[in-house]
């Protein structure tokens, strides 16, 4: 079981969406060009978010998609449910049917609790990551790089030879 683009993709452009409806609706191809995600499969993506009330559009000029709710409010699961990912470690995807004996009759396979209370526990916690707090990552990330980018320079700056007569 792994997360598939589906689930990545539409994360990816919530938190894009996120970081950028401070200053009005976002279109999806900004997004498909900063992400470079698709715009055909951004467009299916978002209209699945937008049945979920997780995103709102508006039309016409000026027009793209903001946030259904506040960031807080919305979990990565409400992202991953909403875009239909599969999230079942079970092989009988939970209908408890994971063997065939040989009578034909079906039962639980030995390990069944084991993945279903991995999928209890993946959708706890992908419950427990709201979209601000990835927000607020991306924020701190893009903070530190710049820092980073101005230490470089500053180091690049010194290391420049002074140019003319040498001081005595």
């Amino acid at each position: 079981m792994r997360l598939t683009t589906k689930g990545r993709f539409a994360v990816t452009a919530m938190i894009d969406l996120a970081l950028r409806q401070h200053s009005g609706p976002v279109t999806l191809a900004t997004i498909s060009k900063r992400q470079n995600i698709s715009l055909s499969y951004l467009e299916q993506l978002f209209g699945k978010l937008r049945r979920h009330e997780l995103v709102e559009s508006m039309r016409g000029p000026g027009g793209g998609y903001s946030l259904g709710r506040l960031a807080r409010k919305i979990t990565v699961a409400d992202i991953i449910f909403a875009v239909d990912e599969p999230m079942d470690a079970t092989s009988c995807g939970g209908k408890e049917d994971c063997t065939v004996g040989l009578n034909g009759g079906t039962g639980k396979c030995m390990t069944h609790e084991l993945w279903a209370s991995l999928n209890r526990k993946m959708i706890d916690y992908l419950d427990s990551v709201s979209l601000q707090d990835l927000v607020d990552q991306q924020r701190m990330r893009q903070l530190q790089e710049a820092s980073q980018q101005v230490a470089q320079q500053r180091g690049v700056a010194r290391e420049i030879p002074m140019v003319g007569p040498v001081p005595i």
